[in-house]
């Protein structure tokens, strides 16, 4: 079967700040159908490179395509409808409700859509993120963590309401499970695989090794700025990359000592919780 064309292309991006070159040279495609995994130590610039691919910064050089189209060039109505991100911290200065919140996803995106439908639409969102119960809270009495599924209800929203315009669409989460426990960690990136299943191209920034073999259909490695590899989680990480990548010392595939225990994240499986 013939690949897929990508829905993000970003080709030979680079990004200075201070004088430091904090991305360099790196290029990526995010295909429909595909959870594309960023991966590399503190520093390493993948934050960087995912608000390059989402516009947020301007490259020093490169450019990043959106369906074949320059990113600059595409009015901001319709790449909102072809991409959501949710950011690693998201501060709120008005007292806005959960609810309100995740309408934020709709506003502006679905106005083509009946009032009912956009109202049930927040609702389902909340609801898929494990917030619904939440809904007349105010946002900033949240924890860290409630937060996030707060936001990962609104970008839900921005991508469902976007989908009566835009056909082909983007998701971009960083650092989406750094406050979750590991109950809500792993519905999140079940329910991020599932968006792509759904033909979204998706981009995670993760720290966790083991989640992001687990979750990635493609793995992407940065060191200082580079990428240093990239492509099935199999064929790329070994004992070498972890030295020179991450600076230990560890085997992939070895077990702990004896009566040590330890947690495989590979054994979850979508569902599976009582």
């Amino acid at each position: 079967m013939a690949e897929l064309a990508p829905i993000v292309s970003g080709r030979g991006l680079s990004f200075m700040a201070g004088g430091k070159a904090l991305v360099t040279e790196a290029s990526l495609e995010l295909r429909p159908g595909e959870t594309t995994i960023l991966i590399g130590p503190n520093g390493a610039g993948k934050s960087t490179l995912l608000k390059l691919v989402t516009g947020e910064l301007k490259p020093a050089g490169g450019e990043v395509l959106l369906d074949g189209d320059a990113l600059p060039a595409i009015p901001h109505w319709r790449l909102a409808c072809q991409r959501a991100v949710m950011a690693q911290q998201t501060r709120l200065a008005f007292p806005f409700s959960v609810y309100e919140v995740a309408r934020l996803g709709v506003d502006g995106v679905g106005r083509a859509l009946s009032r009912q439908r956009r109202e049930a639409m927040v609702g389902e969102c909340l609801a898929a993120a494990g917030v619904v119960d939440l809904a007349p809270r105010r946002y900033q009495t949240l924890s860290g963590g409630e937060q996030q599924r707060v936001q990962f209800a609104r970008v839900l929203c921005q991508l469902e309401a976007g989908r009566s315009v835009a056909e082909r669409q983007a998701l971009f989460l960083d650092e989406p499970i750094a406050s979750l426990d590991l109950c809500h960690q792993l519905a999140l990136l079940d329910m991020a695989r599932a968006i792509a299943a759904r033909g979204v191209a998706v981009l995670i920034v993760l720290h966790d090794i083991n989640l992001a073999v687990t979750y990635a259909d493609r793995l992407v490695v940065m060191d200082r700025g580079r990428i240093v590899a990239q492509g099935e989680p199999a064929a790329t990480l070994d004992d070498a990359l972890l030295r020179h990548v991450f600076k230990v010392d560890l085997s992939f595939s070895r077990a702990p000592a004896a009566g040590l225990p330890f947690l495989l994240p590979q054994q979850h499986r979508p569902g599976s919780a009582a």
